[in-house]
């Protein structure tokens, strides 16, 4: 019951989440979901969307790699991929997100889309923006300093 509820649970876009994600991908970026919900309702959500093919991984607690704060999913995306996890970026709106990401050793990013505020997330994350459409110029700004 509680995983049909959560498919129908409206979602509402911090930016035009499939031109973001295009953007991403145009660049070569892997895409993942990792979610303390069931997989199903992650689905539900991104079909929802139309944006499900955009990714390369989708994770729900219930998927056989655990929940976070634990590095599990996170883990197994960079398994999916052939990523190594210090080339990945997590980026979340919560603690459990953001330890995760730590735990599997990973850059994380903190967005203030969830409950948690700056002060909570500043510590755990490489940077925190109000949503995730500030990322495309945060990437720019680090390969710049990075150009290999």
């Amino acid at each position: 019951m509680l995983n049909s509820e959560a498919e129908t649970a409206p979602q509402a876009e911090a930016v035009a989440l499939a031109p973001f994600l295009d953007g991403l991908r145009d660049r070569g970026i892997a895409l993942g979901v990792a979610t303390n919900d069931a997989e199903a309702p992650a689905r539900a959500h991104l079909d929802a969307a139309g944006v499900t093919g955009q990714f390369d991984f989708i994770a729900g607690f219930d998927s056989g790699f655990g929940g976070k704060p634990a590095p599990g999913q996170l883990l197994g995306f960079c398994a999916a991929t052939g990523l190594s996890a210090d080339t990945v970026v997590m980026v979340g709106d919560s603690l459990h997100d953001l330890k995760a990401g730590r735990a599997a050793g990973m850059r994380t990013v903190g967005v203030l889309t969830g409950l948690a505020n700056a002060h909570d997330l500043g510590p755990f994350a490489d940077a925190v923006f109000p949503d995730i459409g500030h990322i495309t110029a945060w990437l720019d700004r680090i390969a710049a300093l990075d150009p290999a």
